[in-house]
């Protein structure tokens, strides 16, 4: 008897120290949502479907990088979809104007950091609101991308261009192996450089970062130059799958990578959240709109649907953070 109650003891006490990990209430959410698609639907597990789900969340996934980096410091980047779909026609229009696919695409991602790192200069330097800066952003590179293609898609890519949103290596879609090397990265540069502790410490509390010695203006400037390149990886695969440079893409991607970023924990008012969790998020949004797709329910729900969830995971996390105070 006593053995048992020790077991049950050792048994709430581990489970006690997993809640309290910030990936766990992600995890949980998305392995709930994986086995009810599973369950309702015979389509769902399968590879073809499991692969496209993959596909379609690397996009996200990616964008949503940048996102928790721009949440972490408190800020927000509205911009993330506009630049993806700028520096997505401009890849797209420098290769079919006869332009080396390798320079094409370095132009691409290098105006995504340029017009990250503005925003991060008005942010930083002329300590303008996050909210304001990147929604003029938004509008502005938005702007541009219709301008630079008239409002109609680009075509005329290099056949080999498709090989980043349509390709694979070793059976592995190639947005899929890109997603995993973005956050790999990005858990290492949050985990294991002064430069992530930093980023947490901006987040955490901006002053007292500030008068302890750290550059806050430069992480500021830094972090958001991160949204705009990892904008300019998402708009590579999307320009890459449509195989033409698309003026209109990414409209209302920063609402989903904001979903991400909220989904697996982070906190909006910053120093709070994780890049695996960011993943779980995303992951858990391309599985409950893919599983929403294939049992037919209404796109209108859909929106509803994910809405909920949304404000349940605020909910959560408003709680945990009362009950630690």
């Amino acid at each position: 008897m006593n053995t048992q109650v020790s077991q049950d003891s050792k048994a709430m006490s581990t489970f006690k120290a997993l809640s309290k990990q910030p990936i766990f209430y992600p995890l949980i959410g998305f392995l709930l949502v994986f086995i009810i698609m599973t369950v309702v639907s015979d389509s769902f597990l399968t590879y073809n479907n499991l692969s496209n789900i993959g596909r379609q969340v690397s996009i996200n996934a990616i964008i949503a990088v940048g996102m928790t980096f721009a949440i972490l410091t408190g800020g927000i980047d509205l911009a993330v979809g506009s630049v993806m779909a700028l520096s997505g026609t401009i890849m797209a229009g420098l290769m079919a104007g006869g332009m080396p696919m390798s320079v094409a695409i370095v132009a691409g991602i290098a105006l995504g950091c340029v017009l990250g790192g503005l925003n991060g200069m008005m942010i930083a330097y002329a300590k303008m609101p996050p909210f304001i800066v990147t929604l003029a952003m938004m509008t502005i590179a938005r702007g541009l991308a219709l301008i630079y293609t008239g409002g109609y898609p680009i075509a005329g890519i290099d056949q080999a261009f498709a090989f980043f949103g349509r390709g694979s290596v070793l059976g592995i879609e190639t947005p899929i192996i890109i997603t995993v090397i973005v956050y790999a990265i990005a858990y290492i540069v949050l985990n294991h450089t002064p430069f992530g502790r930093h980023v947490y410490a901006t987040g955490g509390n901006y002053e007292a970062s500030r008068l302890s010695g750290i550059k806050v203006s430069r992480i500021l400037f830094l972090v958001y130059t991160i949204s705009g390149l990892t904008s300019a990886l998402a708009g590579l695969i999307i320009t890459s799958r449509l195989m033409s440079g698309q003026p209109n893409a990414g409209v209302a991607f920063e609402l989903d990578a904001i979903a991400a970023v909220v989904l697996g924990g982070a906190a909006m008012n910053g120093g709070k959240g994780t890049i695996l969790g960011t993943l779980m998020g995303a992951l858990l949004l391309g599985v409950l709109n893919n599983g929403l797709n294939l049992i037919g329910i209404n796109p209108y729900v859909q929106n509803v649907i994910k809405g909920i969830i949304i404000l349940f995971a605020i909910y959560v996390g408003t709680e945990k953070k009362k009950a630690r105070s």
